[in-house]
């Protein structure tokens, strides 16, 4: 029987990032992945030589002494992800039938350039951003300081974004202007924390950057250090069942092989998900029964095109556009109306800065659209599936043409995906797409902590209290902190 120090279950960024430390610092760790392609969110695709991203579509403050750029010199990468940053005074555009408006980078550049198109609110604006920088420096793995490293206690948990947001910012217009990326966290008004919407908003602000050439080489570069360090990475492997005595998993039975014995288990799949694997009876059934209650945040539909040669311009920011003055859309999403906002974005590649070969156009779906094909899997659902899809995607370029209006025409053949597909590839919850939603009104249920009910079971990856690249790699920092010490670690990121 193999034998490990550590074995993580999925070889998403959470679960990668966690085999880095632990490899690193001399563990025997063993990562398995069911699928053939590693990376969960990290995963790309190609359609007539165009690479498409699956989810990590750019990513936040990389700049020398940022937050990110600290980790990833750590994780080694900052030297070898190839990269390209966003317009400076205009990475988002947030766009209405009537106005449309700039975020740009920097604390006092993103506070200028907004104030100018709401004139007379600068100093709530700079109220506003001051907050945001506030709540991050809260949060010790936010600024790699020593010392307690969980979020349980913030003062910011039980603070709603929303209400902060109306609380400080007079002008509706510039309350939902603010609010517009919560699409990168599938924000809903009424639960979603202010400290999730700072932490991203204000990492964004600090910098933003796209991957050249796709998402892909992230996985690539992690996986290989690993293999490096003395890490084993399985693919087409799946756990099936962990297998528990004296409150301890003794192995992990998997699909094709034989059973992997390990000291430690980090599950990098949803919480639920990981759960369901343990023999019947070994986890109270309280602890069982609250995480299955959690709620998941909404899925995504995704529009991948293909475009024609020189026929669509490259974009250098991302363009949110919302069909109403509400920007919270995931609580006001109807089926039967169709979409009612999308984020368009380019993606960045090496081959030319003018034109783009491609882009991406996500918006919200109901995971209960989907029911019918549940019991599916990729490439065999049907042509009903597929007509459904077709007709989602018609109903998303109608929309799109508002303001793209020969988009149609320049587009040589589009691609889709559902919350189905995302649910295959990464084994997240109906296809969710950032995992457990937070909620202020009910702040300690809706956070999971990386230990679990089993003594050497140890979580990790997006749902673990933070959502985003950087909240995934701080998840890794806190599940690692319970194999060593995290006094220790803050320190080894520092020094990197």
């Amino acid at each position: 029987m193999p034998t490990y120090d550590v074995v993580i279950l999925g070889s998403g960024l959470g679960g990668l990032l966690s085999g880095y430390i632990l490899s690193k610092e001399g563990y025997n760790v063993c990562i398995i992945e069911k699928n053939h392609q590693l990376g969960g969110c990290l995963q790309t695709f190609r359609r007539k030589g165009c690479t498409f991203n699956t989810g990590l579509n750019y990513t936040e403050s990389l700049d020398d002494g940022q937050i990110l750029n600290r980790y990833f010199r750590y994780f080694g990468l900052m030297d070898k992800l190839k990269l390209k940053r966003l317009d400076q005074n205009g990475f988002e555009t947030i766009a209405f039938d009537d106005a449309e408006y700039k975020f740009a980078m920097g604390h006092d550049n993103f506070i200028q350039t907004l104030s100018q198109s709401f004139k007379g609110h600068e100093k709530e604006i700079t109220e506003y951003k001051n907050k945001l920088r506030d709540v991050c420096n809260s949060f010790p793995l936010y600024t790699l300081t020593e010392g307690k490293p969980y979020i349980i206690d913030n003062q910011y948990l039980s603070i709603g974004a929303t209400d902060y947001i109306k609380s400080i910012l007079s002008n509706e217009r510039l309350q939902n202007v603010v609010a517009g990326i919560n699409m990168l966290y599938a924000g809903v008004s009424d639960k979603t924390p202010l400290f999730i919407h700072a932490l991203i908003s204000n990492s964004f602000i600090e910098s933003s950057w796209r991957l050249v050439d796709g998402s892909g080489q992230m996985h690539k570069i992690l996986a290989d250090s690993i293999k490096g360090f003395g890490g084993t990475i399985l693919r087409n492997t799946e756990a099936v069942k962990l297998v528990v005595e004296n409150e301890q998993i003794t192995q992990v039975e998997t699909n094709n092989s034989d059973p992997i014995k390990a000291k430690y288990i980090i599950s990098n799949i949803h919480p639920e998900k990981t759960i369901e694997l343990l023999d019947s009876g070994k986890i109270k059934k309280a602890y069982f029964t609250r995480i299955k209650s959690l709620e998941n945040t909404m899925g995504m539909f995704t529009l991948y095109a293909v475009l024609k040669k020189d026929k669509f311009r490259y974009m250098n920011h991302n363009y949110y556009y919302y069909a109403t003055n509400n920007v919270w859309t995931a609580n006001t999403y109807n089926a039967t109306k169709g979409p009612e906002n999308y984020l368009l974005m380019t993606p960045a590649t090496s081959k030319s800065d003018q034109w783009a070969d491609s882009l991406s156009i996500i918006t919200y779906i109901h995971y209960d659209e989907l029911k019918k094909w549940e019991n599916t899997f990729v490439e065999h659902r049907g042509e009903d599936y597929l007509a459904f899809k077709q007709q989602k995607a018609e109903q998303l370029l109608n929309l799109v043409e508002k303001k793209f209006p020969n988009i149609r025409s320049q587009i040589e053949s589009y691609y889709t995906s559902t919350p189905l597909t995302y649910r295959d590839y990464t084994g997240t919850k109906h296809g969710s797409a950032y995992g457990v939603l937070k909620d202020y009104n009910d702040p300690i249920k809706s956070m999971i902590l990386p230990k679990t009910k089993i003594a050497n079971l140890f979580l990790t990856g997006q749902n673990i209290n933070l959502h985003g690249i950087l909240g995934v790699t701080i998840s890794s920092v806190l599940t690692c902190a319970e194999l060593m010490d995290i006094n220790y670690l803050i320190r080894k990121i520092n020094n990197a």
